[in-house]
Formats: structure tokens, C-alpha cells, sequence
């Protein structure tokens, strides 16, 4: 039995939901701006490369090897995103949280806040992890703030990680969060979302 199962999370600002081929056209939408792709490990430059991404983690949902969500808003239930949990180790109980995109319009809002919140909670308290990850491009300043400021502690950098599509040698940026951290991450973003909402 896979430890993780597709499942739908929501919060009060958005909801997640567990990414098919249906979500493409709206998925390229939100996804149609260069700069969301910048620091990414693969380019999506068009509807048919996103539907390709989408198979992809639909095939690694389907194994049971990682869950990718189509990110909506409660309001209006518009597609503006991504997330997903990656690089499972159930025997070691530890995942972690990446391929994160939000349309720009979107970014700096509500919207990641409870994502990260809605995911963290499910990984501590449902899946009982001891730990989970994050990595980011050591360039991609605004996500290694983004990254930091959920209370996530830096760790270190992975030299030479990871190859970019146009050849550049990333180095990867890891950050973690740990079940004794949770409770305190978890008031952290409760009191980001309350000051979204005053």
C-alpha cells in the first residue's frame, strides 16, 4: 500500500488538488510566464510540455513514488498553481515539498502561506514524518527567502546538484523542517494567514 494516497486539501484561501490531464489548458495559463521557469529544473514553454509534466506525475502518483496538486483558489476556483510531495521515504519518514509555482499575480499572497500550512500539517500529523525538505537554486533568492521564512532551517548547499536546461551547473540550496519544529512552523503560518485576512 503506497504511503501516500492522492488526497484533496483545503484551507480557507485555496485548494489542492491531486493534478489530471484535465488541469492542463488551465495549468498552462497560470503557467505561461517565463519567469516562473527561470531557476526550475526543466523549462515548460508550452500546453503540450505541461501536459507532459502532468502525465509524468501522474504515472509517479499512480506508483505511489510522489503526489503533484493542481493549486485553485477557494474564491473562485481558478487554477493559479502548483505544488507537490516528492522524494518519498516511508521507512525513514521523510518527503519533500517542491516543484512550487504560483502565477505572479499570485505570489506574495494567501495563497502559498496555506499551501505550505496545508502540506506541512498533512506530512506531520497524518503521515507522521520526522522530517521534510526543501531545495531551491542557490541563485533564486525569493525562493530562498520564501523557504526561510516558513521557519525552515537552512542546512547547506549541494555543489554542482543538478544541471539546468541551458547547461548551467545549479547548486541546490537545502532547507528542512522537523516534527519537533512543527508545532511552531504551524503558529508561524496560522499568524501569516491571520494577518493576510486582517
Amino acid at each position: 500500500m503506497p504511503w501516500i494516497e492522492p488526497v484533496e486539501l483545503e484551507g480557507e484561501h485555496v485548494r489542492l488538488q491531486p493534478v489530471n490531464l484535465e488541469h492542463t489548458p488551465a495549468l498552462w495559463k497560470a503557467g505561461s510566464h517565463p519567469e516562473l521557469w527561470r531557476f526550475m529544473p526543466s523549462v515548460i514553454g508550452s500546453e503540450a510540455q505541461m501536459r507532459e509534466t502532468i502525465a509524468w506525475a501522474v504515472q509517479l502518483a499512480e506508483e505511489g513514488a510522489g503526489l503533484a496538486f493542481a493549486t485553485s483558489t477557494k474564491a473562485t476556483g481558478e487554477i493559479v498553481g502548483s505544488t507537490g510531495f516528492w522524494n518519498l521515504e516511508p521507512s525513514h519518514k521523510r518527503l519533500e515539498i517542491g516543484y512550487t509555482w504560483i502565477t505572479p499575480r499570485l505570489q506574495r499572497s494567501a495563497v502559498n502561506t496555506e499551501c505550505k500550512l496545508l502540506m506541512l500539517r498533512y506530512a506531520f500529523e497524518q503521515l507522521g514524518c520526522n522530517r521534510v525538505e526543501f531545495k531551491t537554486d542557490s541563485l533564486n533568492e525569493r525562493s530562498r527567502a520564501a523557504i526561510a521564512r516558513l521557519g525552515a532551517v537552512e542546512e547547506g548547499t549541494l555543489r554542482n546538484h543538478m544541471v539546468q536546461p541551458d547547461g548551467r551547473l545549479r547548486h541546490s540550496v537545502y532547507f528542512s523542517i522537523l516534527r519537533d519544529e512543527w508545532p511552531q512552523v504551524k503558529r508561524r503560518l496560522q499568524g501569516f494567514l491571520e494577518s493576510h485576512a486582517g
